[in-house]
Order: C-alpha cells, then sequence, then structure tokens
C-alpha cells in the first residue's frame, strides 16, 4: 500500500478487469487507502477474476453493475456469489462438493445505480438494488433493495429518512440527469452542487431551448 493517502482515490472506470463488473461513466471512484484496491478488497466472490476466469462456469454469473458518480467509501464489502453454496434449508450448510451444483442458489445481479454514496465500511449482500442518490450509512448491511434518494442504517439496513420530498425526488428521476451528455452536465453541475430545485428547472428548460434537437 505504498504511496497510498486518504486524499486520494481509485476511479473504477480506469482499474476495473472483471467482465463481470459493468461500471458507467468515468466518474465513479473507491476510496482504497487502507486495502488492496476495489477488485480485490470490495467486490468478494464473483467469478471473473484473474484466476477464475479460466474456470468454466457451472452456473448462471450474477453480475455487478455500477451507475456513474457513485462514490464508494474505504473498506466497503460487495458481496456477489448468491449464498456461496451455504443452503439453510438443507440439514448441513457444508458446501459438500458432489453436490455443489445442486447447493448453489443465485441471487441475481446487484445494482449500484448514478449518485449513490455507500459510507466505510458498508456491506451489500448479494442481489440487492441500490437506487439513485441514495445513501448508505457506514457500517450498515444492506440485505434489501434500497429506493432512490433514500438514506439508509443499521444492520440490517433499514430507513432513516428521505433526502428530499417525494415530488422533489420523483423531478430529479425524471430529468434522468446521470444521463445527460457531458457539456450539459458541467453546465448544470453548478445547481446540482445546492438544493435551489426551481433554479435547477429554469436552467434546464433554457438549456433545452438552446440547444438543437437532432432529427
Amino acid at each position: 500500500m505504498q504511496n497510498k493517502h486518504w486524499s486520494k482515490f481509485e476511479l473504477l472506470h480506469e482499474i476495473v478487469t472483471n467482465p463481470n463488473i459493468h461500471v458507467k461513466g468515468q466518474h465513479s471512484y473507491y476510496s482504497d487507502c487502507w486495502d488492496n484496491g476495489f477488485e480485490q478488497s470490495v467486490v468478494r466472490y464473483l467469478h471473473g477474476d484473474e484466476v477464475s476466469r479460466q474456470w468454466e462456469p457451472r452456473w448462471e454469473i450474477d453480475e455487478l453493475y455500477i451507475g456513474d458518480y457513485v462514490c464508494i467509501g474505504a473498506e466497503v464489502v460487495i458481496l456477489m456469489g448468491g449464498n456461496h453454496t451455504h443452503r439453510v434449508d438443507w440439514f448441513s450448510l457444508y458446501p459438500f462438493m458432489d453436490v455443489i451444483e445442486d447447493a448453489y442458489i443465485g441471487k441475481g445481479d446487484t445494482h449500484i445505480e448514478d449518485g449513490v454514496w455507500l459510507g466505510m465500511r458498508a456491506m451489500i449482500m448479494p442481489g440487492v438494488t441500490i437506487g439513485e442518490g441514495a445513501v448508505v450509512a457506514a457500517n450498515s448491511v444492506v440485505t434489501k433493495d434500497v429506493a432512490p434518494y433514500c438514506i439508509v442504517g443499521g444492520s440490517p439496513a433499514k430507513v432513516v429518512k428521505y433526502r428530499f420530498d417525494e415530488s422533489v425526488i420523483e423531478e430529479l428521476i425524471s430529468m434522468k440527469i446521470y444521463d445527460w451528455p457531458e457539456d450539459k452536465f458541467e453546465l448544470l453541475r453548478k445547481h446540482l452542487s445546492g438544493s435551489d430545485l426551481q433554479a435547477l428547472k429554469n436552467s434546464l428548460v433554457e438549456y433545452d431551448a438552446q440547444t438543437p434537437v437532432n432529427d
């Protein structure tokens, strides 16, 4: 971990090599100061790393999707790999190799959507979706989907509050902010770094009026 410092971070699009991790955009980051980095320390039990990509998969692989402008705090764990072949409905939890294919139950893909903030040492369990703009508090364990612009905390994580009123959240989602072209995002970014919804809407209308529509 030489030359690492808490003021530095990894941009995910620059360091991800696992074909089962899909990173949108070029702004999502991981604070890697105190461990071995995103792929080696954060993402656990996901087929497609340097060793397992040589293996022939025995089952359908659950994949990880990460949106743009996602902030991942230090020592977060994103747990993949379904139930890890431990069947709680069997008398023995032990993963005996002769029945390993029967033991595995996939949980589905994991989605961390645009603008999410995962707090330090949060754990994301397999198969959940964390909605746009949501916040997961430090040390929380997320076992269920998290709604957009919701703040959750605890183990298991529960709703603490919503960042904005429901009507504001609906408008933010409808704007599809994180799908804007780069020039539009940069021009309107000053309003995103604030909470004046009307100012954002006015600037958005002005931008759209001045931008020619391509047929």
